[in-house]
């Protein structure tokens, strides 16, 4: 059967990863806590103005600074449970069992797994690869991602992968899980030149007109 690094198979189950780690509603929530630090700062501008209003109405410093804490905090202690409910949702792995021939699949979710549903329901599973390539002359390197889409009976999951291998080989490896259960895993692959910077073209007719100017 064939292989990728992305399908790890286990005594009972092969799971196709998307992104490691524990799942869970508790471990999800606890994981929001950092990145939910950021939530004071993208709203930095109206606690700065609401400062700002404050030391013109002529308040003073310690409680212009302990207004602006409390604001901060509880922007955070909204932004954490917001960005918790909004992250429950993201698909970590998918999981078919049994390993061999799997006869269900499950989505397993950042807040825990969903129910098991027949194979069958997974009616296609396309993957895309994009590859962006150099214009002559440029030296940055070409960048591919990979997409992956479920068409599952009456919805659509559409996942980015951890991508740094071969698509062929991760479709043939899903093919081969899938085959007989009767799951069609189509790879297209999109490719496309990056755009080459463009001069400054009101820089270039201003320098013109003065060149031009000056010899006369």
């Amino acid at each position: 059967m064939a292989t990728d690094p992305l399908l790890r198979h286990g005594p009972d189950s092969t799971y196709l990863v998307l992104r490691a780690g524990p799942t869970g509603r508790a471990w999800n929530v606890l994981t929001s806590a950092g990145p939910a630090l950021l939530t004071p700062l993208v709203l930095g501008v109206p606690t700065l103005l609401i400062a700002f209003w404050m030391a013109l109405a002529g308040a003073r410093a310690s409680t212009v600074f302990v207004v602006v804490g409390v604001i901060a905090g509880l922007e955070y202690l909204i932004g954490w449970p917001v960005l918790a409910l909004s992250r429950a949702r993201d698909i970590l792995r998918v999981e078919f069992a049994p390993a061999g021939a799997p006869a269900s699949l499950r989505l397993v979710r950042a807040a825990g797994p969903d129910d098991w549903l027949p194979v069958k329901t997974l009616r296609e599973v396309r993957l895309t690869h994009k590859v962006v390539e150099p214009y002559e002359g440029d030296h940055k390197p070409a960048v591919s991602t990979l997409a992956l889409e479920l068409v599952l009976q009456g919805v659509r999951e559409q996942l980015t992968l951890p991508f740094g291998g071969d698509p062929r080989r991760l479709a043939d490896a899903l093919k081969a899980l899938l085959g007989t259960a009767g799951v069609v895993v189509e790879l297209r692959t999109e490719r496309s030149t990056r755009d080459r910077p463009q001069p400054n073209s009101t820089w270039t007719s201003g320098g013109s007109a003065s060149a031009g100017s000056g010899g006369g």
